[in-house]
Formats: C-alpha cells, sequence, structure tokens
C-alpha cells in the first residue's frame, strides 16, 4: 500500500491567472523604462505580472490599467514583502523540513478527516497523530487517533490508507496556501502581481509600469569619404534585464533626463501612535483640524508612433583597430520615427523588436548625411600638438543623444571622440586624434599697468587701473597640405577681450581661427585688459603721490584742482610740521650743551683762580635760556598752526569729491 502523499490533501480548484505578454517598451536615459503589457483573459480570470522585489515600489507608483469589454478592475493583489517566517506565522498548520504526515496532522487536532482504505472510507475527529518507534527506522508505525462518527476512538495505520483528506473546506484552503507561500519562497526576488475585475466574460486587459532599467547607450561612427558631407550612423544599445523575453514589442528609446525618483511604497509603513487615556474628570477642549489635500498622480504613458517615411539597409562587415575598405558605411536598415517630446526628443523603431532575457541589442537609429569639416584644435596647458578634429553641425532635424563616436577618414580607423547630447541646429567641436605634423608655442608679454580713472568721495581715493597682457600664438605646419586651426584660449575672470575678434566664445573659451599655409606657420596674438579698483585714504598720502595722480592724462582739470588744493594744503601742514620738529631738536641739543656746561660749572667751583671762566658759563647758560624760552613760543605757535590746518585739510578733503 502506499503512503499518502502531502500534494493528495489538497484539492486545486483555485481559478487560474494569466500573464499579460510585453507588448512596448520606452527606455530613458536616466535609469527607468516604461512598459506595457496586453493580452485576452477568459470568464473569471485574473491577470498576473511578475516583477523583481526591487522594482515593486516604482510598478506601485506608476501602474495604470484599462480594461475593454465592459468590465471593471475591482482591485489589484500582490505578495506581501513580509518576511517568510511572519508569512508561515499566520497560518494553524506548517510543514518544517522533514516533516512527517503524522507530525502535520497531529497539528489540526479536532478537525474533520477522511481516511480511505481501499473501497471503504472512515470519517471523524483528529485525537492525534504519531509515529510509533521500531527496532529499527523501517519497522517505525504512521498511526492516526480519529473519534469516529459512532462514538469510538479508534487508531488507524496511516501507511495502509489510500488518501487522507480534510473534510474542512477552509483549513484545506488555508494548507494550500500556505504551502503557495513556500512555493513562492523559491524564488524569493520575484513578485506577483494579480488584477482582479468584476467582468465574468473575456475581455482585453492592457496595463502599463515604470521600472529600473539600465539607461540605453548610443554610440555613433563618423565617416568622412569623397562625398562633401560625411555619414553620420546611430545605434542604440538597449539591454533587457527584466526576466521576460521582449518579442516583437514596439520599441522607442528618448533622449533626455526627466526627474525620477523611488519612494518607498512596497514596504509596509507603521507610524508610532502616542498612548492616550480618557480622561473623564477632565473638561473637554476643542479641537481644530487641519485641511487635507487630495492629490493624483497620473502614470505617464507614451504617445502614439508618429509615421514616417522609412529609410533601409542591411547590417554587415566587420571592424578592426586599424580597417581599410571600399565603403566603411554600414547596411543596416534604419526604420525609426524621430519626434519631439517636450524637453526630450525620442526615436520609435517602425518595426517590431525581439530581445531575449538576459541579452542585449544593438539597434540602428540613425544615418544621414551631417554637415562637417575637418579642424585642428589647440588648448592651452595640454600638448604642443594640436587635435585632429571636426565641426559638427547638427542638420538631421533630430536631437543626437550623447555618446562615444569612431571616426573613419579615407576608409580607414582615424580615432575616437565624445560627444554630449546636440540638439538639433547646433553645432559641436570633437576632437579624435593627434596631429603630430603641426606645434605650437606660446609667449606671454605683460606692460606696465596704467591709470584709467581717479576718483575722489568723502576721503577715499579710487584708482582704476588696467594692466595689459598678451598672449602669442606660434603655429608650425610641417605637412604639404593646407589646415584649419581652431585656438581655444581661456577667458579668464576679470579679464576682457581686446584683440583680435573671436569666431565664438564659449562659458570658458574664446575660439579663434588661424590658417596654417602648407609646410609654413602662422601667428596668433590674443591681447586681453585686466582692470582694477585700488582705494586708499587720501589722509595717509604724500604730496608727491597725490602729484602723481595730478599729472595722469585721464584726470579732468576739476579733478586736477581739487587734487592740486588738497596736496597744497598737505605741504602747508608738513611745513607746519616740520617747524614743530626743528624747534623740538633746537630744544634737545640747547638741553644737552646746557647740561655739559652744569658739569663744567661744577667742576670749575673745585678750582681756585676759575671764576672768570664759571662767569662766562653762567653767562651761555642765561642766554640759552632766553632761547629756550623763545623756541617754546615757537612751538606752542607751530601746533596751533597745525592744528588748524589739519583741520582745514579735512574739511577739504571731506567736501571735493569728482
Amino acid at each position: 500500500m502506499l503512503r499518502p502523499t502531502l500534494v493528495s490533501l489538497v484539492l486545486l480548484s483555485c481559478a487560474s491567472a494569466a500573464e499579460l505578454p510585453v507588448r512596448q517598451v520606452v527606455l530613458y536615459k536616466h535609469g527607468v523604462g516604461y512598459f506595457e503589457r496586453s493580452g485576452t483573459l477568459a470568464a473569471g480570470e485574473s491577470a498576473r505580472l511578475d516583477f523583481k522585489a526591487t522594482d515593486m515600489n516604482d510598478v506601485l507608483k506608476s501602474l495604470t490599467i484599462e480594461e475593454k469589454g465592459g468590465g471593471k478592475v475591482t482591485g489589484v493583489r500582490y505578495d506581501s514583502s513580509l518576511p517568510l517566517e511572519k508569512k508561515l506565522a499566520e497560518f494553524p498548520i506548517g510543514v518544517g523540513a522533514g516533516a512527517s504526515l503524522p507530525q502535520i496532522l497531529d497539528q489540526a487536532k479536532g478537525a474533520r478527516v477522511q481516511l480511505r482504505f481501499g473501497a471503504e472510507t472512515v470519517a471523524g475527529a483528529l485525537v492525534s497523530a504519531r509515529l510509533v518507534p521500531g527496532s529499527d527506522k523501517q519497522s517505525e508505525k504512521q498511526e492516526v487517533t480519529l473519534l469516529v462518527d459512532s462514538g469510538e476512538i479508534r487508531t488507524f495505520d496511516l501507511a495502509a490508507a489510500n488518501s487522507v483528506r480534510l473534510s474542512d473546506p477552509e483549513l484545506q484552503l488555508k494548507l494550500k496556501d500556505y504551502l503557495g507561500v513556500l512555493s513562492g519562497a523559491r524564488t524569493a526576488g520575484k513578485r506577483s502581481l494579480y488584477i482582479d475585475s468584476t467582468d465574468r466574460g473575456a475581455r482585453q486587459i492592457a496595463a502599463s509600469y515604470m521600472i529600473p532599467m539600465p539607461a540605453w547607450k548610443s554610440s555613433y561612427r563618423l565617416i568622412f569619404a569623397a562625398e562633401p558631407e560625411p555619414t553620420l550612423e546611430g545605434w542604440a544599445i538597449v539591454d533587457n534585464t527584466t526576466g521576460d523575453d521582449w518579442v516583437n514589442v514596439r520599441l522607442a528609446v528618448v533622449s533626455g533626463r526627466p526627474i525620477s525618483f523611488v519612494t518607498k511604497l512596497y514596504e509596509p509603513k507603521y507610524v508610532e501612535r502616542p498612548e492616550a487615556e480618557l480622561a473623564e474628570d477632565r473638561a473637554a477642549q476643542p479641537v481644530v483640524y487641519e485641511g487635507a489635500a487630495l492629490m493624483t498622480a497620473a502614470a505617464p504613458a507614451p504617445p502614439p508612433p508618429a509615421k514616417a517615411a522609412p529609410r533601409r539597409m542591411v547590417m554587415g562587415g566587420t571592424m578592426a583597430a586599424v580597417v581599410a575598405r571600399e565603403d566603411m558605411q554600414s547596411t543596416a536598415a534604419v526604420e525609426t520615427q524621430a519626434r519631439e517630446l517636450g524637453e526630450l526628443f525620442e526615436y520609435r523603431f517602425s518595426n517590431p523588436v525581439t530581445v531575449k532575457k538576459n541579452e542585449s541589442a544593438m539597434l540602428p537609429f540613425l544615418q544621414q548625411k551631417i554637415p562637417a569639416r575637418k579642424l585642428l584644435i589647440y588648448s592651452r596647458g595640454g600638448s604642443q600638438h594640436p587635435m585632429n578634429a571636426a565641426e559638427l553641425s547638427n542638420g538631421t532635424g533630430k536631437t543626437l543623444d550623447g555618446g562615444p563616436i569612431t571616426v573613419f577618414d579615407s576608409n580607414a580607423y582615424g580615432g575616437e571622440a565624445l560627444m554630449e547630447t546636440l540638439k538639433a541646429g547646433d553645432k559641436r567641436l570633437i576632437s579624435y586624434g593627434v596631429d603630430l605634423g603641426a606645434t605650437v608655442t606660446t609667449k606671454y608679454d605683460t606692460k606696465s599697468a596704467v591709470t584709467r580713472e581717479v576718483h575722489l568721495n568723502r576721503g577715499i581715493l579710487t584708482a582704476r587701473t588696467a594692466r595689459e597682457e598678451t598672449v602669442t600664438y606660434t603655429v608650425r605646419n610641417v605637412d604639404q597640405k593646407a589646415k584649419t586651426l581652431v585656438v581655444e584660449h581661456p577667458a579668464r575672470t576679470g579679464f576682457t577681450l581686446l584683440a583680435p575678434k573671436p569666431v565664438e566664445t564659449t562659458a570658458n573659451h574664446y575660439r579663434f581661427e588661424v590658417k596654417l599655409p602648407a609646410a609654413g606657420s602662422a601667428t596668433l596674438a590674443v591681447s586681453e585688459e585686466y582692470v582694477y579698483d585700488q582705494t586708499t585714504a587720501v589722509v595717509s598720502l604724500t604730496p608727491d603721490i597725490i602729484l602723481t595722480y595730478v599729472q595722469n592724462k585721464a584726470l579732468s582739470d576739476a579733478a586736477r584742482k581739487q587734487l592740486e588744493r588738497i596736496a597744497a594744503a598737505k605741504r602747508e601742514v608738513a611745513a607746519a610740521d616740520q617747524r614743530i620738529r626743528d624747534a623740538e631738536s633746537e630744544v634737545s641739543e640747547i638741553a644737552r650743551d646746557q647740561q655739559r656746561l652744569r658739569e663744567n660749572i661744577g667742576s670749575l667751583n673745585q678750582v681756585a683762580g676759575q671764576q672768570e671762566q664759571v662767569q662766562r658759563y653762567a653767562k651761555q647758560l642765561a642766554g640759552q635760556e632766553a632761547r629756550l624760552a623763545a623756541l617754546r613760543d615757537q612751538q606752542g605757535e607751530a601746533r596751533k598752526r597745525k592744528t588748524s590746518l589739519e583741520a582745514e585739510l579735512n574739511k577739504l578733503i571731506e567736501t571735493l569729491s569728482f
């Protein structure tokens, strides 16, 4: 007799859920993708969408559903984000690792069970189930004890039963759900979302959403050939990391970076609540409730594809590091419709695209002639050799997404460049190699600073000074063909360009064009001026320094006269100060001489017969005292004069302005 299996305990009577295939994919540059799924559902059937667990926040933020056929969507169900242990803890019956059938049944004590032994069926309430050990593992018995309908308590051998059935439908359903949770745990990184409807007939349903996706990448080939204009080829590189095959989907790639962010909607959010108790003895207080703002957000849906005349080519050929063949242009089928989407730009592939899961694809989205000319570019601070370059003018009428460019010249590999996103009608310089046939040297020259303007206001003298600097670029071309060189000269803060006039100006550079003759040289002299202000308090300036400003040709006659008045007043103050210093010097000298005379008189008084000499010294002291009195009077007069002159000077300085 075969033992009953665990699957035989469950009735698989639930309604099926259909998967909706991917119909449309739109990939963006900022790490998200738009997906649209649609399909036909049978009567009573729900739709199921499978996602990575990490994608659920974006799905719940952007999901939109449309149902055709009269039905209404009644809700969306999805797998909980609770840990497996917490999910299983909610069920009354558990199936542990290595659990036997008696161990499982013993958890349902009291539930009604039906046992089938051949043609006989036994039913009753479950009392217990257990393993009865024998002499070895092979001889252990599985027993179940039931309270049968006759009232007897009987023990049965589970190994002899053909099947075991839980009679309680609710308990049976819970066990089935438990097994479903275990089954889903095998794909821990996957989450299922179910769409339910009120319609019981067949109907069409479409669901669209945004999920994180690798940004699509663009790469270009710029092919210079015999034609006047080179050909620019654009290829879109897309990666299918969704886990689903994209079979004959409508694919579009969008250039631009709209704002996108992640909001945690999938994980349950718990809010800590304050504790509150009923205050029966307190008077009720009024409560002011804040108003609520209703916010709705519509998930983005891509517009229908625009119609455009397709172009066809077939991809072929191989590429090596250095190649040379008759025609470098790819023969690939380019069938895209391009259009502006506000600030974004979309390339929509006309033919359905198939990309298997975990695969990538390289799809041509552009092949057009583009206005371009070959140049050399030199930027200060780099090599002495300029760079081989091209000036691209976007005359395609489309936005060219940024990416690498491989350049082919004369059917051979020429180098590689990087290009930022280029809007229609704009132009850009790209460099793809070093030109060893030309060298650039620089020479710097600075002229003496020249005062351009002088202003005086409230005692502050402001002198505006200009310093001219010139950088001379000398270019030598050893090749036997003429070239055009673009010199990028840095636009420095505070400097004004004097000459020559640039062909164009960027945010950080001036660009000048230099025509290089074959096997010859050329020069470019770039002159700039730096203007700066110097402020000085007039009271701190000497008359001689003020006279240097007076002699400046940029000064007006009125301003010159005002500065001359200030210089004259300062000279008078300086003269008064000099008189004070002269008097002080003479006083100091007399004081030293008087000290010497007094010492001599003291010495002579000790010697007899020196009275006549003592009298002569005393007479000199008396004359010096008279001179000291006169000098002190002069000092007083000079200090008064200086104070008066300084007051007049300060008043003059404060009132003069130009």
